[in-house]
């Protein structure tokens, strides 16, 4: 059965490495739902979050090929664990003097920012689950979207309250 699977791996932060990634994914024809990278505390390492379509043999095919992989440090299947996503979008709507109001109680309800507003239009910043971008981003269909740009899912496990 396929579904999504979200990884987090850790890889060595320099030229060649997303490239070697996202070709060992191509090359075996996994798709690729999104992706994300981005430093970490250690300026040397980045951290990759990576949601695959696939089942469960997929999944192991794309954890034991990344770990052969000599700039992964590590390779962690989130999707087996407890974790917490987000995913940031940006969105740019058609408004009217008549619409402005509403559109603005639309971004209240969904806790959007408003980050640029010219006469015609106005470009919301919205970050949640990725079922929260998506009920937004249908939401505001009706008055039109210009554009929009979304980062992909980004994720951390989550810590037990006891403390495991």
């Amino acid at each position: 059965m396929e579904r999504r699977f979200v990884i987090a791996c850790l890889v060595e932060n320099h030229f060649g490495v997303l490239a070697r990634i996202s070709g060992l994914f191509s090359a075996r024809g996994f798709n690729i739902d999104s992706l994300t990278v981005g430093a970490t505390e250690d300026p040397s390492i980045s951290r990759m979050t990576i949601v695959v379509l696939g089942d469960e043999r997929i999944m192991e095919q794309v954890k034991k090929q990344l770990n052969k992989l000599i700039d992964v440090i590590k390779v962690l299947d989130l999707s087996s664990n407890n974790y917490v996503d987000r995913e940031l979008a940006l969105i740019k709507i058609n408004i009217t003097k008549e619409s402005r109001m509403s559109a603005l109680q639309l971004f209240e309800v969904f806790q959007a920012k408003v980050v640029d507003i010219t006469l015609k239009s106005v470009t919301a910043e919205v970050s949640g689950s990725t079922q929260k971008i998506a009920a937004f981003i249908e939401m505001l269909k009706p008055f039109g979207i210009i554009e929009t740009a979304r980062t992909g899912k980004i994720a951390l496990t989550r810590e037990s309250v006891n403390g495991d």
